[in-house]
């Protein structure tokens, strides 16, 4: 997950994921447009400043990134080589979190802790936030708190909650929206509920 072959290489390799995952971009120069890719590069910078030591330096770059693009990344997680943050906003990513290689995660994706309730009481260095092996993707709006570790090549459908672990391959989807028929009888009648709604 680290990145032993430096730096330069990565940045390359993250703007041609881009180009590779996302349709609506077909050159590398409209890729460098992209709305989640100035997030992900900060990221890559803040985490070696973090490592560094230079811990307020590199959350002064995270946190600009996050005004720029709405992706809100901890210098501290440790995010692979070729991860796409498709549209991006409202992504946040916790200090613990490892994320592993040729990973997809789409918008308003947590990968954040339980709670200070919880997590006051653990041991310092102790991991709070979620591991994601490689190839995983997270659809929009999914949630995976706490310690736990998704497996290689599983995914976690759009708006699913994931608070244990997920074996490598398994596929965790939320539950379908219910559709009623417009003339369903058990459906609410819509007049009947503007009016209660206005009567109080």
């Amino acid at each position: 997950m680290p990145e032993p072959h430096g730096l330069l290489r990565t940045l390359r390799e993250d703007l041609d994921v881009v180009v590779e995952r996302d349709p609506s971009v077909r050159t590398r120069f409209e890729g460098l447009w992209h709305p989640a890719l100035p997030a992900l590069w900060a990221h890559r910078i803040a985490h070696r400043l973090h490592r560094r030591g230079h811990r307020l330096t590199a959350r002064a770059v995270a946190r600009r990134a996050r005004r720029r693009t709405g992706v809100e990344i901890h210098p501290g997680a440790v995010i692979g080589r070729r991860v796409f943050i498709d549209h991006g906003s409202g992504v946040v990513i916790g200090e613990t979190a490892r994320i592993g290689d040729d990973v997809t995660l789409f918008h308003q994706v947590t990968l954040g802790a339980v709670g200070w309730w919880r997590d006051n009481g653990r041991p310092p260095g102790a991991r709070r936030h979620p591991v994601v092996g490689d190839r995983v993707v997270l659809g929009a709006n999914a949630t995976v708190l706490g310690a736990v570790t998704i497996g290689d090549d599983a995914l976690i459908g759009a708006m699913a909650t994931v608070t244990r672990d997920v074996r490598p391959g398994a596929r965790v989807h939320a539950p379908p929206s219910v559709i009623r028929e417009p003339h369903d009888e058990n459906a609410p009648d819509p007049v009947r509920l503007l009016a209660s709604a206005g009567s109080w």
